[in-house]
């Protein structure tokens, strides 16, 4: 699921024009316009050219409570893409997400998110969503770390989405949460033409001939920061153990999932300079698994020198390592934001077995993000990661880990 054009255009618009932005006073908010030209390349997505109007919807204390973002983009592989964007922010630390988009070839979306971290008072959480999409750049190398990049191959992933989970918490940093999630999946032919398709080039493997996954969690969560959108200080820890069926599959085999994910923040005396580790251990286990609901290397959240979903397997351990370093603090508009450059290396392996060679075959990818910050609520990056394969660009409303 990509929003990879947005966020992109609407971190430049943060970082490089604010010169250019028109604010209007009311009197229960203040709006401010960005429309600026977007230009951007991903090593799945292709090249993106095109216009966005990112529209910030302040109170009048200064604090951001919506992001619209209407966009025109035109893109290498897919032609022209039309999008509104919607992001909503109210006190509690609850938010609301609405993405609608229609591409000229292919590719559709229509999601949905809502969160509410102190539901009754501060007792429970809550979070739903929903959605449709079809990503039509979507790559397969095959299974295992050892598939070389000759291997490389393009598919459609046409998804329905839903998901709910409710927590309760034990104190004011523990919280066990119950959920379920619903994922339907059709491989169909993609829309980058010069590569072949993987249903044809990977026809026997699981997942190829589509998927209905229902899904049953029960999670673990440790949360000691300061802020869940921009932290300086504390640790987290969340555990979930999975039970799914995948109703597609006339046998409806079992699987089930598990994953560990560890994350520590070491600042300085004045916060201007933050070290963050990252620690995630996922195990996939039982037979028949499709190919995209196994552990996979490769994207912005733990490996970002290489395209998203570049190796797939059962497992997968990641480490990130990451020094936030604080440049700058000025007032864009009429908001206050901080600028952040982050040096990072990401070390990470996928495998189909823990019973030999834990301590080999690493990947390793450094790299260097560009962070925007609007405290408490915003946070835009630019990630650039190196590999032995060249590199990869990515960008989010949110820090990778």
């Amino acid at each position: 699921m990509k929003t990879a054009g947005f966020r992109r255009a609407f971190i430049l618009a943060v970082l490089l024009s604010p010169a250019v932005s028109l604010g209007i006073n009311q009197a229960w908010a203040e709006t401010s316009y960005f429309p600026i030209p977007s230009a951007s390349n991903a090593r799945n997505d292709g090249s993106d050219a095109g216009l966005i109007v990112p529209i910030l919807v302040t109170d009048p204390d200064g604090e951001l409570k919506y992001i619209h973002a209407p966009m025109l983009i035109n893109n290498s592989y897919l032609g022209v893409r039309a999008t509104y964007n919607l992001f909503k922010y109210d006190t509690g630390g609850r938010q609301t997400m609405f993405i609608a988009s229609f591409t000229e070839t292919i590719e559709r979306k229509l999601l949905f998110t809502y969160s509410d971290p102190a539901l009754s008072e501060g007792r429970y959480a809550l979070s739903i969503g929903g959605g449709f999409f079809k990503n039509a750049t979507s790559r397969f190398f095959g299974i295992s770390q050892d598939t070389p990049e000759s291997n490389e191959s393009n598919y459609t992933a046409r998804e329905v989405r839903a998901n709910w989970k409710f927590g309760a918490y034990l104190n004011e940093v523990t919280q066990i949460a119950v959920g379920q999630r619903y994922r339907e999946v059709r491989v169909q032919r993609g829309g980058v033409t010069d590569l072949p398709y993987s249903g044809q080039l990977f026809s026997t493997v699981n997942g190829m001939e589509g998927a209905a996954i229902l899904g049953h969690r029960v999670t673990f969560h440790y949360d000691s920061r300061d802020n869940l959108i921009s932290p300086t200080v504390g640790s987290q820890v969340t555990a979930y153990y999975e039970l799914n069926q995948n109703f597609r599959n006339g046998t409806n085999p079992l699987f089930t999932r598990f994953e560990l994910d560890v994350k520590k923040m070491f600042p300085s005396e004045s916060k201007r300079m933050i070290l963050v580790v990252r620690g995630n251990l996922q195990a996939t286990n039982g037979f028949e698994v499709p190919f995209y609901e196994r552990s996979s290397l490769g994207g912005q959240n733990n490996m970002r020198g290489y395209g998203m979903d570049r190796f797939i397997d059962d497992h997968l351990v990641v480490l990130n390592i990451e020094q936030r370093i604080h440049i700058l603090r000025a007032r864009v508009t009429n908001v206050m934001a901080e600028f952040e450059v982050a040096p990072f290396i990401d070390m990470g392996k996928t495998f189909s077995t823990f019973q030999k060679r834990q301590f080999k075959d690493y990947e390793v990818t450094p790299g260097i993000g560009f962070r925007a910050i609007i405290r408490p609520g915003t946070v835009g990056r630019i990630d650039y990661g190196y590999s032995r394969e060249g590199g990869a660009v990515f960008a989010g409303l949110d820090y990778p880990f």
